[in-house]
C-alpha cells in the first residue's frame, strides 16, 4: 500500500519537484497538483508531464474569477489532466464579487461535466450558496470537496450529493473539533487526504511550508478519531483518490 496526497501544489514555490521526491521515499506515491488560475494551471500541466506519480489539475479559484474560463479551456485535453478545479466560492475574504464568483464556478462544473473530469472544489464560508449553485447546475459524477472545513451537518449534505471528502492538516488543529467529527462519519468510500502543500501544514509540523510527505499525518489522525487502523485509511483514501480521478485510465 501507499499514500496519496489528493491536493497539493506542486508548482508553487516552497514545494517543487523536490518535495514529491521526498514524498516517493516516505511512501507518498500518488500525486494531484491543482491549478488555481491559467498560468498556474499550465505550470501544473508541465508538472504533471514530466514528474511520474504527479497529475494534475486545471481551474480559476474564487479568488481569480474575474480572469474567466477561457484561459483553461485549452488546457483540458492535456494528458495528464484529471479535473478541472479547484474552483468555487470562498465569502471568507470576498476578494471579488460573489456573482462573479459563482458565475465561474457554474461554468467549471459545467466543463467538468462536459468534459467527463472530476471537479474540485473550494468552498469556505459559503455552504448554502455552493450547495445551491451545484444543484442548479447538476453535481458532476466525481466531485470533491476539498479541504474540507464544515462540520457534521455540511458533510452530510456533500455526501448526499454524491461528494468525496478530502480532510488536509486542519483535521489536526486544536479548534477543528468539528472538522474531525465530519471525518469520523465520512464512509471510508468517500474519504480523502490531502495536504495543500504549501499550506496547512499539520501539528507537529504547523507554520512551516507544508509538505506532501505529511499528508500521512493527516491520516493518521483520522485513523485515531475513527478509530480504524491506519493501514485502512491509506488503502480507502490510495483507492478513492485512484477512482475519483480515473488514475488508472489517464495514464
Amino acid at each position: 500500500m501507499a499514500w496519496a496526497d489528493s491536493h497539493c501544489h506542486v508548482q508553487y514555490e516552497g514545494v517543487g519537484i523536490e518535495a514529491v521526491e521526498e514524498a516517493c521515499a516516505e511512501g507518498v506515491l500518488r500525486v494531484i497538483t491543482i491549478g488555481t488560475d491559467a498560468e498556474e494551471s499550465r505550470k501544473a500541466v508541465d508538472v504533471a508531464h514530466t514528474t511520474d506519480g504527479v497529475w494534475a489539475t486545471v481551474g480559476v479559484h474564487p479568488h481569480d474569477a474575474t480572469e474567466g474560463v477561457d484561459g483553461i479551456v485549452p488546457l483540458l485535453g492535456e494528458p495528464d489532466v484529471v479535473a478541472v478545479g479547484e474552483c468555487g466560492l470562498d465569502y471568507h475574504y470576498d476578494h471579488l464579487p460573489r456573482d462573479v464568483q459563482r458565475r465561474v464556478f457554474a461554468q467549471q462544473i459545467g466543463l467538468a461535466r462536459e468534459r467527463g473530469l472530476a471537479l474540485v472544489v473550494h468552498t469556505r464560508e459559503a455552504w448554502d450558496d455552493t450547495f445551491d449553485v451545484l444543484a442548479a447546475e447538476g453535481v458532476p459524477e466525481r466531485t470533491i470537496l476539498h479541504c474540507f472545513t464544515g462540520g457534521p451537518d455540511e458533510a452530510r449534505r456533500s455526501l448526499d450529493l454524491g461528494a468525496y471528502l478530502s480532510f488536509s492538516g486542519i483535521v489536526t488543529f486544536k479548534g477543528a473539533d468539528d472538522v474531525r467529527a465530519a471525518a469520523a462519519l465520512c464512509p471510508l468510500d468517500r474519504l480523502l487526504v490531502e495536504t495543500d502543500a504549501p499550506f496547512l501544514a499539520p501539528v507537529p509540523h504547523r507554520g512551516q511550508p507544508n509538505r506532501p510527505a505529511w499528508v500521512k499525518v493527516v491520516g493518521e489522525t483520522i485513523a485515531a478519531v475513527t478509530n480504524v487502523s491506519t493501514a485502512a485509511i491509506e488503502g480507502a483514501t490510495w483507492e478513492n483518490t485512484t477512482r475519483v480521478f480515473g488514475l488508472e485510465e489517464a495514464r
